[in-house]
């Protein structure tokens, strides 16, 4: 059975944009005992009112590292695996196996990770199949829970 006290996955967020999603994504860390990372300059401040409410009265719940860049995040993270979501790559994060201190990242909501960072970590790139070819992408809160939860399952 997962531990949940004990912290077995890492969810970074490079660059958000919508303090929503980072408040929720934060409670979602929260209630399984994830760390959050987020990377680089947010679209808002971390005070914001938006994203305290998201993450309602969770905050405190929540083990939170700030770093600069991504290597910075590398640099924290030594024993980590990076895997990489996106909606450009084709792998569907349901084939990998996930393992314990994986660190899960996303790309801003409005444009994702870089290409570049895509193609030079290819084969860590997964993403969230969607049917439906005329919807770009999906909440990126809804993406973390469900690739989260994913990991979870697997190490269960």
């Amino acid at each position: 059975m997962y531990n949940l006290l004990t912290r077995m996955f890492h969810v970074a967020l490079v660059e958000p944009e919508i303090p929503p999603n980072t408040g929720n994504i934060a409670r979602l860390c929260a209630a399984t005992n994830t760390n959050l990372h987020v990377v680089g300059v947010t679209g808002f401040r971390m005070d914001d009112r938006t994203l305290k409410r998201s993450g309602l009265d969770y905050w405190e719940e929540v083990t939170l590292h700030r770093h600069l860049d991504l290597e910075a995040l590398y640099g924290s993270l030594p024993e980590s695996r990076f895997l990489y979501f996106s909606t450009k790559v084709e792998r569907p994060y349901w084939n990998w196996n996930f393992e314990n201190g994986d660190c899960l990242i996303f790309g801003p909501e409005t444009r994702g990770l870089p290409e570049k960072l895509l193609a030079e970590n290819a084969e860590r790139c997964l993403t969230i199949p969607m049917p439906n070819e005329n919807v770009r992408s999906l909440n990126l809160a809804t993406s973390v829970g469900i690739v989260l939860y994913e990991a979870i399952r697997q190490l269960s």
